[in-house]
């Protein structure tokens, strides 16, 4: 795979050139919005907007018999108003991006994120009905359309305007931008939060909080305007003189033709369907629907948020009282931002399975000794003393390590690249459908799975996790330097989808 990578890539020319890193800058502040605002863990687990959410934990000599008996936990109704309003909108958001193009759909998310947040920023502050008001729900739900529109558009746009060879360190830009946006809300909502006393009518947290994020859509939104749209997306909805410009440009070279050709090519073949959705069931998409919906899931089975969950438990346990929440957050999204910057520069040199592989190994491992240390000092209620406490963190630590360089930015990265142009936009807008499920009943699933299995809950998620590296030891073939228009390839040479994939590329049959 990797002699065909060179060949497939080895006439395109280009570099990294300044605009290619302002215009992914720019392009990814949707994702630090998705990681502020929608990832379990950043705003939904910190006591700054406590009036948003219940007590994770409670302090308590027998503190996970108290948290099981009680049915202590995150409140169940912050993540479905977002997430359920996302999934939809990333299914409305394929034909948007199919036909206006990925920068609308961006804009998009941009305005409904900005509305969201201003509504929930400000409502509380006029109308003092208490934390559920019908304004901050409404917010919630705007805000949800956002994350669809976003994270439907955000990882096609990446993938399609970065060089061929240095494509996935440029889609991990999303991913990081992902972690900076849990670890920020941690930081900022820490430092807004309110006593208990007065969480119930001060919103002052809520205010400054959906403020910096109504801020952030605002510069996302006129930033995008200035974008250029992808060479990809112009040239398949007829520009290709506009696309070669935006691809000179791009790449800091005039000689892209054989590229621009390349994506003629794509663009043609991508006229002839008419209905993405039907088409992607096709036998020739086969292998790229298989993945972007178990990519995905794995992605989200991985069990990091449940992670930050236990984190939060186990340092309540050691005494660190109502800061738990905050430090367990703190190190976890340190871990994610420091892996995800070292994977960015390694990605493109080692490839996707390797990354992935290694980071499934390591989690396995990681998840099994937590298990183990769990089941032998609180399986009789006993506690956990400071130094094994410490070890168990260093471990989920470690474990979020593993994750920020495997399957958190690869779970966005892989599909999507591997689409043909004609069903791409419906591709990711399944990948994000079920990456927003999976990750939506991973968080609800918590408690009801913590409590029954304790420490087994870790080794749920270790089996998860095995069955995620062999899925990519078998069934993923490499697409490193692959360039995104000729990825049809890597299906025809792999030892399973050859038998499935029909040989002669641009085939308009099912």
């Amino acid at each position: 795979m990797v002699g065909l990578a060179i060949q497939k890539a080895e006439p395109y020319q280009g570099k990294v050139t300044a605009h290619l890193i302002v215009t992914c800058v720019i392009a990814s502040i949707g994702g630090f919005i998705f990681g502020y605002v929608g990832i379990p863990g950043g705003l939904t687990l910190n006591e700054g907007i406590a009036d948003l959410y219940e007590e994770l934990v409670y302090s308590n000599e027998h503190y996970l018999d108290h948290y099981c008996r009680d049915g202590a936990g995150m409140d169940a109704g912050y993540l479905p108003p977002l997430y359920i309003p996302g999934i939809i909108a990333s299914l409305i958001a394929s034909p948007v991006t199919r036909k206006y193009g990925r920068r609308r759909s961006i804009i998009i998310s941009g305005v409904c994120f900005g509305i969201g947040a201003a509504l929930i920023a400000i409502v509380p502050q006029i109308v003092q009905y208490g934390p559920d008001q019908l304004g901050i729900l409404v917010g919630r739900v705007i805000a949800g359309l956002g994350i669809g529109f976003g994270t439907q558009a955000i990882p096609l746009y990446l993938s399609e305007i970065a060089p061929a060879q240095f494509r996935g360190g440029f889609s991990f830009m999303f991913q990081l931008a992902i972690a900076l946006g849990i670890l920020i809300a941690n930081i900022v909502n820490y430092v807004t939060r309110v006593p208990e006393e007065r969480r119930w009518t001060d919103y002052k947290g809520i205010t400054i909080s959906f403020g910096m994020v109504a801020f952030l859509a605002f510069l996302m939104t006129v930033g995008v305007k200035f974008l250029p749209e992808t060479p990809n997306s112009l040239i398949q909805r007829g520009s290709e003189d506009k696309g070669r410009h935006v691809l000179q440009k791009l790449r800091g070279t005039e000689n892209v033709e054989a590229e621009v050709q390349d994506i003629v090519a794509a663009g043609q073949s991508a006229s002839t369907v008419k209905r993405p959705f039907i088409s992607i069931f096709w036998k020739r998409n086969r292998p790229q629907l298989v993945m972007a919906i178990l990519m995905p899931m794995f992605q989200a089975l991985a069990g990091i948020n449940s992670l930050l969950y236990y984190a939060s438990i186990l340092l309540r346990n050691m005494g660190f009282g109502e800061k738990a929440s905050f430090y367990s957050s703190l190190m976890i999204g340190a871990a994610l931002v420091s892996s995800t910057l070292l994977s960015m520069g390694i990605v493109d040199r080692l490839g996707r399975r390797a990354l992935l592989i290694s980071g499934g190994i390591l989690m396995i491992i990681c998840q099994v000794i937590i298990a183990v240390i769990l089941k032998g000092k609180l399986g009789d209620h006993q506690h956990l003393s400071k130094s094994l406490s410490i070890l168990v963190m260093v471990l989920i630590c470690i474990s979020a390590l593993a994750f920020g360089w495997s399957w958190g930015p690869l779970g966005w990265t892989i599909p999507s690249e591997i689409f043909p142009l004609e069903v791409r936009s419906a591709g990711q807008s399944i990948t994000v459908a079920v990456n927003l499920l999976f990750t939506l009943l991973v968080a609800d699933s918590f408690l009801p799975l913590l409590c029954p299995l304790r420490f087994g809950l870790f080794l749920f998620y270790a089996g998860c996790i095995t069955a995620s590296t062999v899925f990519v030891y078998l069934f993923l073939p490499e697409t490193n330097g692959v360039p995104i228009e000729e990825m049809a390839c890597v299906w025809t040479k792999h030892w399973f989808w050859k038998k499935i994939v029909p040989a002669q590329h641009g085939q308009t049959l099912p």
